[in-house]
């Protein structure tokens, strides 16, 4: 049976204990350095939209795609959004959303995150592959996410187990494609944001690493998304063996 006597939940725990490290670590580190105000004093929303005008682009972007980037980025819309942690950009609106703390704060996180939020306006307006890949993909991670446990359940009730898994794996599929590809999108974001930062003169040297650390707190967060998910997709084939069995 699916839930009584199945050890398979076991798989998860590593991804469980990964994730609230993750969340902790990056909650931890963005407070610290929301502390630490730039010794330049710019806001996360002056940086953003600096990097929107086109200032510090020829950090990590390809040098024949810079006309194409500072013309395309004007039409991005920078905007202030409540909560905390909320921070990101929507390639379909073209909007480039703030939270409050990010938008109005002066501290090496601040401008950390809108930074490598903008990275984001940025692999928008090259057209980086991996963020149109992530967007097409999204539609499928959706549904997989949504329906993918629900189908077992109903599996279980009617009597059809094995066919219900082979239909969840497929749809769950796209969920780790999903993951995996945010991975290449998050860290190149990053390196973008610290290259801006660190060209642009937003930050002193002295404070590079806090942002640094800020950034990669933040990535760890997908790497456990996709740790997670991978588990997930093995517990489930794992799960279709035995309802063979």
């Amino acid at each position: 049976m699916f839930w009584l006597g199945d050890l398979t939940f076991l798989l998860l725990i590593p991804a469980i204990l990964l994730s609230l490290y993750a969340q902790w670590k990056v909650m931890a580190t963005f407070r610290k350095y929301a502390e630490v105000p730039t010794q330049r004093g710019f806001t996360g929303a002056q940086v953003a939209q600096s990097i929107l005008r086109g200032v510090g682009t020829e950090a990590g972007v390809e040098a024949h795609a810079l006309a194409e980037a500072r013309t395309a980025i004007t039409g991005v819309i920078l905007e202030a959004v409540g909560g905390e942690l909320t921070d990101h950009y929507d390639p379909r609106a073209r909007a480039l959303r703030l939270s409050e703390p990010v938008f109005a704060g002066n501290s090496v996180a601040a401008v950390s995150v809108a930074a490598h939020e903008a990275g984001h306006a940025l692999q928008h307006a090259v057209r980086y592959p991996y963020l149109g890949l992530r967007s097409m993909v999204v539609p499928v991670a959706n549904i997989g996410s949504q329906l993918a446990f629900p189908i077992i359940i109903l599996g279980m009730f009617v009597g059809m187990m094995p066919q219900a898994i082979n239909l969840a794996i497929l749809l769950y599929i796209g969920v780790v494609a999903f993951t995996v590809i945010t991975l290449p999108v998050e860290f190149n974001a990053s390196r973008r944001a610290l290259l801006v930062l660190e060209r642009g003169g937003y930050l002193t040297a002295d404070e590079l690493p806090g942002a640094r650390a800020v950034l990669n707190a933040a990535a760890l967060t997908y790497v456990a998304a996709t740790v997670s998910a991978v588990l997930m997709l093995l517990r489930l084939l794992i799960l279709r063996n035995m309802s063979r069995d």
